[in-house]
């Protein structure tokens, strides 16, 4: 747990550093080359920006020291690795290097180099331990987190294949034989973790290596390989920039191939994310490497560019009309193991690849050239800047949000790195101002939409993303900014508006106030902010506060006016203000804030002074506001729940300490005043805490000042509440504070909190301090008032004994002396000058608070003494509780005490009772620093037997290092403080013992008798106890948030840079902080721990387990000092059933860090294991939860230790010592090996006993033991003792399901254990390099130069006979290799097995009768328990392929002629569901067991199963038994070669459909069966021509079944055909190269393809000219159109859909209308649509789609039925939408205009449709684009209006009453109908922009006109102009007061009555 705080803690460091730790490390820039430093020693590329050791306030130590320090560790963890002692020393000194390293020292880079290189080979090592693993490869990514340690390529290379041989375990399991069953894998998270890290360093001269090894598995015939491949090259592909002259290194030579890769599997969301990945790095890499090409597309072309564009658009999920997603579901599941490689989603998302790829593609040459990427970002953002919208939110509103915080972040990163230096590029890459200028224009306007987002995380995301903007171009934020803001605070608007900008407020600030003229604003600002300080909103409170801080970091509160004449008060300021928000008001939306021209320097200044005369109102005003919330605080709710009301108490600090620390001296002494009168006057008990809190503030920033002012009022009134109220007369029931009381604790507290931290101004109230402590002490009773004294006192001596920095100032002395001015606001430190006040406690405090800690000590000692012996008055009469508060007081006390003065203990003098060193070394230096030290603990002969754990005997030195020790050593003070420290300690075990013999159910002493005994043990030298480290580190890093800049480090206000040194100081105090050796008094006080960890009330129990454990790890030894009892405890109870003390003792021993040490040390364990499984069958249901979620950690304990571990020698070798250590390592590595031979001695023993004990007892015992056994018993060398084997192969038939399940994995484990090992040829060695012998396999020449080699390799699959066996689907699908894997056909193909194999299997086989297998296709013919579980079940075919195995081989006792009766016997008539599963899973095994043997063994047997098998398969399918029989086929033919099972396959693939046959669903099954052999075999299936012709002659098959059968098969064998077979990578690399930047086009559709989809489409076209229109019964063309329907949805949805984009124009659009019109028949209209939708869905290149866009404009221009002109607009939408980037512009006004001409179509659905639609289109096109459309569109639909007005009514007609039925005539509909046209048109112009505010200009006269000139109409057109004039109103209320500007006079008074009706109309 230490370690894991310590980590953690390094990781906070670590994380103030970079943005995120490991995590967000790899977002850092390129570093290009750095300048070359002179010498090699250097530590680092860039020096540290915080000079760590000299703001110390004690002398540290130099350099020389901390390196003779690491060299220490270095040659420990040599000797560690040389002896092989990993899992605790090596591991132990890992530590150790993080733990240095986290101090902050930097080792040279010679060492870096050193550590790196063994880390990654340690991480990386064969046979390593797992968790060692983690831990080296955790380190490894510690020394590399940042790039400016070691520069990628130029530093330091790594070799990328040994973590491709790891990967590939997981991911090709194939290829790495049979797996590792009996090596634990590694964690696969941790290994792509190192990917991350490991691949910067990987040469980019290896890509062309890396592309062979990989690119050969990439198959889409089996898509798990192209989705390995896929997330391969991610992994481990180098994206840094080769050397220049290299041309097949260069990223466009391959680029083409991945972007050919790519086009391979579309419609995937995972191959988008991969590729954007791996693309944005390149883009990163490249940036900065002048040798490779770099346009306005970055080192993209214009093509690949648009390509990735119109991935993003895929990506961000957008929804567009009725589309359906652009991803097709089905095809991510076939990734399969793939899933691995891919990132973790979370902390990598797509939103961050892609604005870094867009971001590293910018340069100045995107700014005036077309399709550059700048263009296209905007045009990117204004496509879909509506979604930003608040109340247009969706599942997409959060990656938008991020993709927009993480553009802004980056580019601010870029931004800052070039200015600095630290991103060295070619100058003409450089961002620069016109670029920002653009950049911050095109996300300006959607960030202002999404701070007001609806959704928490989009509106943290967007205000960031504000805050970046506004500091990339203040003038182009800051008005629009203030614009929304102004109304918003003084309340015109919204409540959430007005929390959104005091959170905008805050985060803009720190820009504001040092932005010219802007910070003008901040004062009125801060005085607007006040209202929102509301007990009634809790929420918006915090904002106020966090605001008013972040101002306070910023700026003092001085009074700039005082001593000038020029400005006298704040009138200057109040009028320029008022003046200017009139302007902001007044200018709209399109405002620009220019201060810098319009303002001169002088006036600026003197407005700014002006303001600043306000603060003393602010101050008075915010104090009022603060007490007032207080007040109405409601009752606290329990402590530390999350309420708001605790978020408000724990802000309230967090904003006074800056604020009064930034406060004139004048200003301080108001506030002084005020907050004085405030306590003395106010008693508020829930308030108590906050106020405090600020009293702290207050006295932390003047101490002096304000104790002056605090302290007696303070003491007077804790004397008169106790004198005169009676406060704390007598002890409370209850757990609340009496009302008597609370005025006492009130002043306490206050008084608590002012004395801490302060310094040493405490010494001028000594004695008022010292007395009233003791008056309160004697005075005081009852628990809960006693407690707040003994806080006083702890408080007292902390700020006595501690050093911190007492330094609150934004300033540095100097500045403050000189006096401040306007040039001071918002100055920013440097955090390299820094002069800080530290609190370094004098001797006189010293003398001080030894005296308190005696005075309180002796007396509380004294108390509890009288209280135990029944010397006191208060006695123990079991009534009256009375004697148990005493004593907890006390208790309280002591613990209080002893962690207040923690500081003083010196660990040597507290363990000084045991071991007597006489320390003249001086407190810093090392002790023990020598090497007897480490021999003198093994001098008696470890082979006895009694084992030590080395672990904790060994003696490690300690690296002690200066944190200001303030005692002298043998002092008198030094020891009457230790000495005080002793006694406390009997006292406690006294009283322990008293408790535990008189008062055992006094639940309420025990709980502080043990954390008085915690901090007893933990608060020796550092609090532990309080975790400040923790809650400083915690509390600065939320602090320090707000300031962080990427690409800027710690421009931090001053305090926080403060903060940071006296975190620096805490964590060296940490450091120091190591176990010490135990006591006498340790010892005893440790067994009472073990003592009450096993006591019957579960309280004290759990108190003392928590106070056990952190003891333990702050004494050395103590864990083995504690096994026995505990042990012995848990025994004695479980033979008592006392069921209490069991849950105590497993507690302790197993979920606690004892645990561990009995597995290293072994030699309790067996006793441990035994008595746990005694435990585990106790009859008490607590009991079996707590034993089963224990059953992991016991079976831990059997796990093999590292036998060996294969190290390269010579990376070890390098980080050798100077000095000869070959005697340590000889003697350290004796003891490793005889340790690890007894231990796994004593293991094979307690197997023996358990199994012994698995077999005799209750099934519930013996499923435990059996869980442990397994593990314990499975060894490589020895395989498995008898006894084991019988008990698993016999136990793989027992009775008991549970059971049963258990021994049959086990004896899976053992057989491939036995497998494996004979693979490895028997050797350990082979067995962790992964050598692997499988005497079938051979490695065969491919013909690759032959043209004709693909077609002969096919070829030979539609033979029966073969010369060899291809079982991998992947030689030679994308490119050949020289030789591929095969398997031999014929005899001698089984393992050879050693002796020690042979007996095992012998043994085995001897089990294996045929009772055993009649038992057990018994179990598997019963049907299950639950109906999940019915299916074909893999694992028991697994158990039985073994055993087959061995039957085939002749060791079993049961013979194939058994099995066949056996089998007869199971399938009975195959009348029965679970027969039939049975039988499938035994012929399954049968027939794959085979694979290896001799070919009449494989031919009788075949034999034999196949007539069952054809017979099933011909009439014995029903719905119920058909998946087992598909998973049947599964098994036998996946991944294998088609020839070996060619009975069936043949038998299959000769099917015909029998029209003449009326069972559909025995013909659907038999297609199910082929498309499950083809989907198999894939593309080695070749015999398909048959069953396509047969297929496709009956495409109307009568039945349902038949025909979805038939349509997936179709979509399958088509699926399969594709395969691209170039000759090498080479052929492949520079085909794709020459085609075009982004490869060839795959999936060509092949003349013959092409020529059956058209005759298909013919007949499906005679067919429905023979139909009947309105015919109700199906006929050849509605059962003929499903078939295909269903093979074209198929395929659409799948990656091959590309194959069919020829034929969308003038095929299938037509055709699908034509069956969309079928009305008889819902479901062909249904699926035909379905289809249709999927069209535009379609990935198309540039360019290919004309065809496609001009027949969709054909039919939307001359199709006669309305219907049809109504469905093409969808598709035309979604294609505009789609490929936005990819269109041209002739397409896109084409488009556009056939759209804008539908409006006019006769039939209102249509015209309704094209309105829609072309609002839709005009919203996402590009603004040069929108603009030219709207001014046209605009120009000729008003005119259409105006030309056409309606004709007036006949006179006579409108006298007489109307009956309003006249028929209109065809003039009057005509006219009608083009006003209709005229206003749909315009409304859809206005509702484009449904939210852009204020609303573009030609609104208001488009507006107007239509309620001037149509409103009237009657019928669809006033109704139309009626919801266009109300639906612009509705989306606008939040803006309204904005947007009317926009409007006239005459408009808005034309449109007062149509809009908004008036009151008084």
């Amino acid at each position: 747990m230490e370690s894991a705080t310590r980590e953690r803690i390094a990781d906070l460091i670590s994380s103030l550093e970079g943005k995120d730790g490991a995590e967000l490390s790899r977002a850092t820039s390129p570093g290009g080359e750095p300048r070359e430093m002179n010498g090699k020693d250097v530590a680092r590329n860039r020096p540290r920006t915080y000079p760590y050791f000299q703001y110390l306030p004690y002398e540290v130590e130099d350099n020389a020291q901390r390196q003779k320090n690491f060299d220490e560790i270095l040659k420990h963890l040599y000797i560690s690795i040389k002896a092989g002692d990993f899992a605790s020393g090596a591991t132990y000194w890992t530590k150790e290097i993080r733990n240095w390293l986290g101090l902050k020292f930097d080792p040279t880079k010679e060492q870096r180099l050193k550590m790196v290189r063994l880390y990654y080979e340690l991480s990386l090592a064969p046979g390593i331990d797992v968790v060692a693993a983690e831990r080296f490869s955790g380190m490894f990514m510690v020394l590399t987190k940042r790039k400016h340690y070691l520069r990628p390529i130029a530093d330091l290379i790594l070799d990328w294949r040994p973590l491709y041989r790891e990967l590939k375990v997981f991911v090709l399991p194939s290829e790495s034989g049979m797996g590792h069953s009996a090596n634990a894998k590694r964690n696969f998270r941790t290994l792509a973790k190192l990917c991350a890290f490991a691949q910067l360093y990987f040469d980019p001269k290896e890509i062309p290596a890396i592309f062979e090894e990989i690119l050969p598995y990439f198959s889409t015939s089996f898509t798990e390989g192209a989705y390995v491949v896929a997330g391969l090259l991610n992994l481990l592909l180098p994206t840094a920039p080769a050397v220049a002259g290299e041309e097949n290194l260069a990223p466009q030579h391959y680029l083409p191939t991945l972007f050919h890769l790519r086009s391979l599997i579309n419609r995937s969301r995972v191959f988008d994310t991969i590729f954007i990945d791996l693309f944005s790095r390149m883009a990163r890499d490249c940036l900065v490497a002048e040798q490779i090409p770099f346009t306005e597309h970055g080192i993209f072309t214009r093509d690949q560019s648009s390509l990735i564009f119109t991935a993003i658009l895929r990506l961000l999920e957008i929804p567009v009309g009725q589309a359906t997603s652009p991803y097709s579901s089905t095809i991510d599941i076939s990734a399969g193991l793939a899933f691995m490689l891919e990132r973790d989603p979370k902390k990598h998302p797509v939103a961050h690849h892609i604005a870094r790829w867009i971001v590293m593609s910018l340069s100045p040459a995107c700014l005036d050239q077309p399709g550059s990427i700048m263009t296209n970002l905007e045009g990117l953002i204004q496509a879909i800047e509506t979604f930003f919208h608040p109340s247009n939110a969706g599942a997409w509103t959060k990656s938008l949000s991020q993709l927009v915080y993480y553009l802004a972040d980056f580019f601010v990163m870029r931004w800052n790195r070039e200015k600095s230096g630290e991103m060295e590029m070619p100058q003409e890459r450089k961002l620069n101002e016109p670029l920002k200028r653009r950049f911050v224009l095109c996300l300006r306007e959607v960030i202002f939409m999404g701070i007001y987002a609806k959704s928490g995380t989009a509106m943290n995301f967007s205000l960031s993303t504000l805050q970046s903007l506004a500091y990339l171009e203040p003038n182009l934020i800051l008005p629009g900014a203030l614009q929304r803001i102004y109304p918003s605070m003084q309340g015109l608007v919204e409540v959430h508006r007005t929390t959104s900008s005091l959170r905008s407020l805050q985060v803009l600030s720190r820009i504001m106030v040092r932005t010219k003229g802007f910070r003008c604003h901040v004062t009125t600002m801060l005085g607007l902010a006040l209202p929102g300080i509301d007990a009634n909103d809790l929420e918006k409170t915090l904002y106020t506060l966090a605001f008013v801080q972040s101002v306070c970091y910023s700026i003092p509160f001085h009074d700039l006016t005082e001593g000038n004449d020029d400005v006298s008060g704040s009138m200057l300021a109040v009028d320029w203000i008022t003046s200017e928000v009139d302007r902001l008001e007044r200018e709209g939306s399109n405002i620009e804030l220019d201060y810098q021209l319009e303002l001169s320097d002088k006036d600026e200044e003197l407005i700014l002074r002006s303001s600043t005369a306000g603060f003393a109102e602010f101050l008075l005003s915010f104090l009022g506001s603060v007490f007032t919330l207080l007040e109405n605080l409601p009752d606290p709710s329990r402590v530390r729940s999350g309420s708001p009301e605790e978020n408000v108490v724990n802000t309230l600090p967090a904003t006074f300490t800056p604020l009064l620390a930034s406060l004139s001296p004048e200003l301080f002494d108001l506030a002084l005043n005020k907050i004085a009168e405030f306590v003395a006057n106010h008693v508020i008990h829930q308030a108590r805490d906050a106020m405090a809190f600020i009293c702290n503030a207050l006295c932390k920033v003047n101490p002096s000042k304000a104790l002056k002012r605090l302290v007696p009022v303070l003491i007077q009134s804790i004397r008169t509440e106790i004198d005169e109220n009676g406060a704390a007369s007598t002890r409370n029931t209850g757990p609340d504070v009496l009302p008597r009381d609370r005025g006492l604790v009130w002043s306490v507290t206050m008084l608590s909190m002012c004395i801490v931290h302060v310094g040493d101004v405490v010494l001028q109230h000594r004695d008022e301090l010292f007395d009233i402590a003791v008056y309160m002490q004697q005075k005081c009773k009852g628990m809960i008032p006693t407690v707040y004294v003994s806080n006083y006192i702890h408080h007292l001596l902390l700020n006595l004994t501690v050093t911190y920095p007492l330094d609150y100032s934004l300033y540095e002395p100097d500045v403050l002396a000189r006096g401040l001015g306007p040039q001071d606001w918002g100055l920013i430190p440097d955090p390299r000058n820094l002069n800080i006040k530290w609190h370094v406690p004098s001797q006189e405090e010293v003398k001080f608070a030894i005296e308190l800690f005696k005075s309180q000590g002796e007396r509380a000692l004294l108390q509890l003494t009288g209280l135990t012996d029944g010397t006191s008055s208060v006695k123990r009469d079991g009534v009256d509780k009375e004697w148990s508060d005493e004593v907890s007081r006390n208790l309280v006390l002591l613990r209080l005490l002893l962690s207040g003065v923690a500081l003083l203990f010196d660990s040597k003098a507290a363990s000084k009772k045991s071991v007597e060193s006489p320390s003249d070394q001086g407190e810093d230096i090392l002790t023990k620093d020598n090497n007897e030290g480490a021999q003198e603990a093994h001098e008696d002969d470890p082979a006895d037997g009694s084992f030590e754990d080395l672990a904790e005997e060994e003696v490690r030195p300690q690296f002690q290092y200066p944190v200001g020790y303030l005692l002298e050593e043998e002092s008198s003070s030094y020891e009457e403080l230790h000495d005080l420290r002793e006694r406390v300690g009997i006292v406690l075990h006294k009283v322990h013992q008293f408790l535990v013999e008189e008062q055992e159910d006094d639940v309420s002493c025990f709980n502080p008798l043990y954390t008085a005994y915690r901090s007893w043990f933990i608060d020796v030298g550092i609090e532990r106890s309080a975790h400040t480290l923790d809650r400083v580190a915690r509390l600065l890093s939320a602090d320090i948030n707000p300031y962080k800049v990427s690409g800027l480090r710690k421009q931090y206000p001053r305090p926080l840079l403060l903060r940071r040194a006296y975190m620096y100081h805490l964590q060296r105090v940490r450091h120091n902080a190591y176990p010490r050796p135990k006591s006498e008094l340790d010892k005893q006080l440790l067994l009472d721990l073990a003592q009450s960890s096993v006591s019957l009330y579960t309280e004290v129990r759990r108190n003392a387990q928590n106070s056990g454990e952190a003891a333990l790890k702050v004494v050395k030894g103590g864990r083995r000092l504690l096994i026995p009892p505990l042990l012995e405890a848990l025994e004695k109870s479980v033979e008592a059933s006392d069921f209490p003390r069991i849950k105590g003792a497993i507690y302790s021993l197993i979920f606690g860090s004892l645990c561990d040490a009995i597995n290293k040390d072994w030699k309790q364990a067996p006793r441990l294991i035994k008595a746990y499984i005694a435990a585990s069958t106790a009859d008490k249901p607590s009991i079996q939860k707590l034993c089963a979620s224990a059953t992991l950690q016991v079976m831990e304990f059997g796990r093999p230790l590292e036998r060996r571990v294969l190290i390269d020698e010579d990376i070890v070798e390098k980080t050798a010592p100077p000095e000869d250590v070959t005697s340590s390592i000889e003697k350290k590595k004796n003891i490793v090996d005889k340790k690890r031979i007894l231990i796994e001695k004593k293991k094979a023993i307690l197997s023996e006993e358990m199994v012994h004990m698995a077999r005799t007892s209750h099934w519930k015992k013996a499923s435990r033991t059996a869980a442990i056994v397994i593990t314990l018993g499975l060894r490589f060398d020895t395989i498995a003792s008898e006894n084991m084997i019988d008990l698993v192969a016999q136990g793989a038939t027992d009775s008991h399901p549970s059971l049963r399940g258990l021994y049959a994995s086990a004896f899976v484990g053992l057989l491939s254990l036995i497998d494996t090992r004979a693979c490895a040829e028997h050797s350990y060695e082979n067995f962790l390099k992964g050598k692997q012998h499988f005497p079938a396999k051979i490695e065969v020449p491919t013909g690759r130069d032959d043209p004709d080699w693909t077609g002969t390799f096919l070829a030979n699959f539609a033979k029966p006979d073969a010369e060899y066996y291809i079982d991998h689907d992947h030689p030679g699908w994308l490119t050949w290799t020289k030789t591929m894997p095969a398997y031999k056909v014929g005899d001698d193909l089984a393992l050879e097995y050693d002796e020690a194999e042979r007996q095992a299997l012998t043994q085995i086989g001897q089990v294996l009768t045929r009772e055993w297998f009649a038992k057990f296709f018994g179990y598997l013919k019963q049907e299950p328990r639950d109906s999940s579980a019915d299916r074909f079940r893999l694992s028991n075919a697994m158990l039985l392929v073994y055993t087959f195995e061995l039957m085939y081989d002749g060791y079993t006792a049961a013979s194939l002629s058994d099995i066949k009766e056996e089998v007869a016997r199971v399938f009975g008539d195959g009348s029965d569901r679970h027969e039939h599963r049975a039988t499938a899973e035994i012929l399954g095994a049968l027939l794959t067991s085979t694979v290896d043997k001799k070919l009449e063994m494989r031919t009788e047997v075949w034999d034999y199963a196949f007539p069952i098998v054809r017979k099933v398969f011909t009439d014995g399918l029903t719905p119920e038994n058909c998946s087992y029989w598909l998973t049947f086929l599964h098994l036998i033919l996946q991944g294998k070669d088609p020839r070996r099972s060619w009975p069936i396959v043949d038998w299959l693939a000769g099917f015909r459909l029998d029209m003449a046959s009326n069972a559909a669903f025995k013909e659907s099954s038999k297609i199910q069966l082929v498309q499950q052999c083809i989907s198999d075999l894939g593309w080695h299936f070749q015999l398909e021509k048959p069953i396509l012709k047969d297929f496709l002659e009956h495409l109307d098959h009568p039945y349902k079944g038949v025909r979805e059968a038939m349509g997936y098969t179709l979509a399958s064998i088509y699926r399969t055909r594709y395969h691209e077979s170039y000759k090498d990578i080479q052929t492949l690399i520079e085909t794709q190269k020459a085609a075009s930047s982004i490869g060839t086009p795959p999936y060509q559709p092949s003349d013959d393809f092409s020529s059956t989809i058209e005759d298909v489409f013919k007949r499906l076209e005679k067919w429905r000219e023979e139909r009947e229109p309105g015919q109700q019964t199906p006929s050849s063309y509605t059962s003929g159109s499903k078939t295909v329907l269903l093979w074209l949805d198929t395929t659409l949805s799948s990656y091959e859909c590309t194959q069919l984009l020829k034929f969308f124009p003038h095929i299938f659009i037509e055709q699908l209308l034509h069956m969309m019109d079928v009305k008889e028949d819902q479901e062909l209209q249904a699926l035909a649509y379905h289809v249709f939708r999927q069209l535009p869905n379609i990935p198309h290149r540039a360019g290919e789609d004309k065809e496609l866009i001009a027949s969709l404009i054909h039919i939307g221009r001359t199709s006669p039925l309305w219907h049809q002109r109504l469905r093409v607009l969808i598709n035309m939408q979604v294609i505009y939408f789609t490929r936005l980037f990819l269109l041209s512009r002739d397409q896109q006004n084409s488009l556009l205009e056939c759209v804008a001409n539908m409006l006019e179509d006769p039939q209102l659905e249509v015209r309704l449709g094209a309105s829609s639609t072309l609002s839709g289109m005009i919203r996402c096109s590009p603004v040069t684009l929108r603009t030219t459309i709207i001014e046209s569109l605009n120009e000729k639909l008003t005119k259409m209006l105006l030309d056409n007005p309606l004709p007036k009514r006949p006179r006579f007609l409108a006298s007489g009453a109307s009956t309003g039925t006249s028929t209109p005539t065809p003039e009057h509909s005509k006219i009608v109908l083009t006003r209709h046209a005229a206003v749909l048109g315009l409304g859809a112009l206005v509702q484009a922009f449904p939210y852009s505010s204020p609303p573009p200009r030609w609104i208001p006269a488009v507006l107007t006109t239509l309620a001037n000139k149509a409103n009237g109409d009657p019928g669809m057109v006033g109704k139309s102009v009626k919801s266009i004039l109300s639906d612009f109103k509705k989306t606008r209320q939040d803006t309204w007061h904005m947007d009317l500007k926009v409007f006239s006079q005459e408009q808005a008074e034309d449109l007062d009555g149509v809009l908004w009706k008036s009151y008084f109309a």
